[in-house]
């Protein structure tokens, strides 16, 4: 197996440039993936990586070999879409065999490879059966089965969950990673969905409009983001933002009714700034009356509840324990100052 390294690679249509200058440096045996809201050009250099795209300007290298011009089948890569794309009138055996058999590989060669995707994949048991026989984790698994036959140097997952339900979503995302694991392969996998990227991904690379707001293993970017669009991404729920103002070295900030000292370097007095705060790193004070709970989400061992500040700010604070919060209450805040990040709230780069 192999990495895989991108420099200053450029895709524009006509006069439309939509990756700008990307470098990244995929390693071998990782796996990397591509996460940003819808349009931020994730598949697209995924696309370009596989040779479906043309790359305008730039270089893409997997291994040793510049494979910028390359023809998709020369690249060493195998992809797997969102789609299935399985022949209905194949059986399981014969879909994940196709490709080899399409290349002239000896029967006996086929088979075994066939059986040991098989045997990864556990879908012995149903080899002999058609596409429409099968549930639709059991067919992605078919899909997956059909690139590891090829024996590819580098794995392309294009959204490949997004036509699942949630629990077999879940299922699938344990499956990916046992595969991973098992081969150690380098997988580059593109999502929308930020579960899926903290829970699979060696490196996560945020994208927005085109350009890598930050690469770096997945706690990495969730204890230490650089900018605002990356703490508020990644994280689920979302990180909480609230406005402040810098007076004499700290942080007047009138959603929280509260002044706050992080351990940064803070900017001038008068300086506009955004606290971002994480559910978790936020208590509810029931003997306070700040802020009115619109809505609390009970989900078992956490509960998360929606607060209104009475300046109208919308706060989401994470509850364990056996004394939770209920709609209708007021109740006010409390924070570790440690905890809290702060933002410019112009450029929205972090201070640090």
């Amino acid at each position: 197996m192999t990495g895989v390294t991108l420099e200053q690679v450029v895709k524009r249509y006509g006069d439309v440039q939509v990756i700008h200058g990307v470098d990244l440096e995929i390693a071998d045996g990782e796996f990397c993936v591509f996460v940003g809201p819808s349009g931020c050009g994730k598949s697209t250099l995924l696309r370009m990586i596989a040779g479906l795209e043309e790359t305008t300007t730039g270089t893409i290298r997997i291994g040793a070999r510049d494979v910028t011009r390359a023809e998709p089948a020369d690249r060493g890569v195998a992809m797997v879409f969102q789609t299935y794309a399985l022949y209905p009138h194949m059986t399981v055996e014969e879909n994940m065999g196709f490709g080899l058999k399409m290349t002239g590989h000896p029967k006996a060669e086929i088979k075994g490879k066939v059986a040991e995707a098989s045997r990864i994949l556990k879908l012995d048991e149903y080899l002999k059966r058609k596409p429409a026989a099968l549930s639709g984790g059991q067919r992605q698994r078919v899909a997956i089965g059909r690139a590891i036959v090829r024996g590819p140097e580098v794995f392309l997952f294009d959204e490949p969950l997004s036509n699942l339900d949630a629990e077999l979503r879940v299922e699938m995302r344990v499956e990916i990673a046992r595969l991973h694991k098992e081969i150690g392969a380098t997988m580059i996998y593109v999502t929308h969905d930020q579960v899926e990227a903290m829970t699979l991904a060696d490196k996560i690379v945020v994208l927005r409009d085109g350009v890598i707001e930050q690469a770096g293993a997945p706690l990495e970017l969730y204890r230490d983001p650089d900018n605002r669009f990356v703490a508020g991404f990644i994280g689920s729920p979302s990180m909480n933002f609230v406005a402040g103002i810098v007076r004499g070295g700290a942080i007047e900030v009138a959603a929280l009714h509260m002044t706050v000292a992080p351990p940064v370097t803070l900017p001038s007095d008068g300086t506009d700034v955004l606290l971002g705060l994480r559910p978790e790193h936020l208590a509810v004070d029931p003997a306070g009356d700040t802020h009115f709970v619109d809505l609390t989400e009970a989900l078992g061992g956490v509960s998360y509840a929606y607060l209104t500040s009475d300046t109208g700010e919308k706060i989401i604070v994470e509850e364990r324990g056996d004394l939770r919060s209920s709609a209708g209450d007021r109740v006010g805040l409390t924070l570790d100052p440690e905890r809290a990040m702060v933002f410019d709230a112009a450029t929205e780069r972090r201070l640090r």
